[in-house]
């Protein structure tokens, strides 16, 4: 494995490059970059693109117009459907033993609720096994179910590490572990699990079920989606979480009133949006640009997928302006219902058979506002000659920022560029700076306009609209030889390249 290393260098790409089309997409982005806009129209005007709902729809509406104004082609290319849902109004008071707003919202695809419920509390208790828990479940009849765990700080370790003893970090580590141990057990006692126990307690008559899935940073929540089908489904923030599971486990019998408003929508069409410039010279080899559309909808879902979205869109703005006559046809996918499962990119791959056969290289962005500080080759034995290549192109200001690990291994899912490395496309993943992008952004209710670092996301349109200019100019086409895979020390047996799988094109009806 040959890894090179490099040193981050701040500052602007402003350095002149002997090559006058790297020198102009520098200059276009330093001097007329359209990301701030753009950000504001997607994240502030439209807002999360879950998949399924109208914004989604009219956020694919939206970049169409953008392309267009651009004198760029582009298509609405519907793959499947999946279950219609809008997010509508989410109120959460207590009532007693005082009056106090919750900070709260409803989970995605919670059904809605035709007028507001007031209602006692109730923690899901301990039981010895699954009769125990079936004796008790007519108890949470007519009550709000709280079924998360109580978190025993609301502090991120890194502040418990610059503050605290290391005693008394030791410790609160020690208690919250087994205080893990102890609620994960008491959900397998129900003979239940996380996913099915929301509909048993539905079934069984609760007004509602009542959940905090912490994200491990000072008030930030990860939302994802809901598992009952006519009872409300809630996540509280820590803070509030907390308090109420306190005042709940002391007797004060607290009550709370819940308002959720959504719509189901039946079937609704799911799709990709694909921009192309055509090639001069070699139009059916294809360059490809490639980051998802839709996001969860507890914030903006500005950093997942928003910044690697306004990347790829930018950096085809660049190129059209500056390479107008690419010599491969340049391609941009946006994908849909990425996170029920990269599918959008799966069915691309299954219904263009012949632009992958043909696939010069894909660049992949999906992991939040940072700069860009590492390509992996994927697996690609020869990954490291043409990236390489590329790569020298770019400013050193740019370059030095990123280690190159090659050639790497493939990787089987986490984004899209592993749909295409599944069929043994030349697929990369151009990965971001943190920015604390697992705890505070990916997939929560902070994921929000706020959180974008643009002078990173300005840094990755030029790297990428580089890295898409010298792939197109390469005189070479790149090599699909692979690696051999390492044998398992486990089963003893070759380890597999990852194998494809078929996109779902009938989803959240299950």
């Amino acid at each position: 494995m040959l890894v090179i290393p490099a040193l981050f260098a701040a500052g602007a790409a402003t350095a002149q490059t002997k090559d006058p089309v790297v020198d102009n997409i520098v200059k276009e982005e330093t001097e007329n970059s359209q990301l701030v806009p753009l950000a504001k129209q997607l994240f502030d005007g439209i807002g999360p693109r879950l998949v399924g709902t109208p914004q989604m729809e009219k956020a694919g509406q939206w970049a169409l117009e953008k392309y267009k104004d651009w004198g760029i082609t582009a298509r609405y290319e519907k793959w499947g459907d999946w279950r219609g849902w809008e997010r509508g109004v989410s109120h959460i008071d207590m009532v007693t033993p005082r009056v106090k707003s919750l900070e709260g919202t409803q989970l995605a695809w919670s059904p809605g609720m035709k007028k507001a419920v007031t209602a006692e509390t109730i923690i899901l208790p301990e039981f010895a096994d699954s009769i125990a828990f079936q004796k008790w479940l007519p108890a949470v009849k007519g009550k709000f179910v709280m079924i998360s765990m109580l978190q025993p700080t609301g502090r991120p370790d890194y502040n418990w590490t610059e503050f605290a003893t290391k005693k008394s970090f030791d410790k609160m580590k020690a208690d919250r572990t087994a205080q893990t141990d102890a609620w994960r057990k008491r959900i397998s006692n129900t003979g239940l699990t996380a996913r099915s126990l929301p509909p048993a307690l539905e079934k069984a008559g609760a007004a509602g079920v009542v959940t905090s899935n912490w994200s491990a940073g000072f008030g930030v929540d990860k939302i994802f989606g809901a598992y009952t089908k006519k009872t409300p489904t809630v996540d509280i923030a820590l803070e509030d979480y907390g308090m109420l599971y306190r005042l709940t486990e002391g007797g004060s019998k607290p009550t709370i009133k819940i308002q959720a408003e959504s719509k189901e929508l039946g079937a609704v069409p799911t799709f990709n949006i694909v921009g192309e410039i055509k090639g001069t010279e070699k139009p059916d080899e294809y360059v490809m640009l490639s980051a998802h559309f839709d996001s969860w909808d507890g914030g903006q879902g500005a950093t997942d997928n928003g910044t690697g979205t306004l990347t790829m869109m930018e950096a085809m703005r660049i190129l059209k302006k500056v390479y107008p006559n690419p010599k491969r046809t340049i391609l941009v996918g946006h994908w849909g219902s990425e996170e029920q499962g990269l599918n959008g990119s799966r069915a691309f791959v299954e219904d263009h058979p012949e632009i992958v056969a043909n696939l010069q290289v894909l660049f992949n962005q999906d992991n939040g506002t940072g700069r860009v500080v590492n390509i992996s080759g994927q697996g690609f034995l020869n990954s490291y000659d043409y990236i390489g290549r590329w790569l020298s192109k770019v400013p050193a200001n740019i370059r030095e920022q990123i280690t190159t690990n090659f050639p790497g291994t493939p990787g089987g899912g986490g984004s899209d560029f592993a749909s295409f490395v599944a069929v043994g496309a030349p697929g990369f993943s151009l990965s971001s700076n943190s920015w604390s992008y697992g705890s505070y952004t990916w997939h929560t209710n902070r994921d929000t306009y706020d959180k974008i670092v643009f002078d990173d996301v300005k840094n990755n349109a030029m790297l990428t609209a580089i890295l898409v200019y010298m792939a197109c100019e390469d005189p070479a086409k790149t090599s699909r030889d692979k690696i051999v895979l390492p044998i398992n020390t486990k089963t003893g047996e070759q380890t597999k390249w990852p194998a494809q799988t078929k996109a779902n094109r009938h989803g959240g009806f299950e």
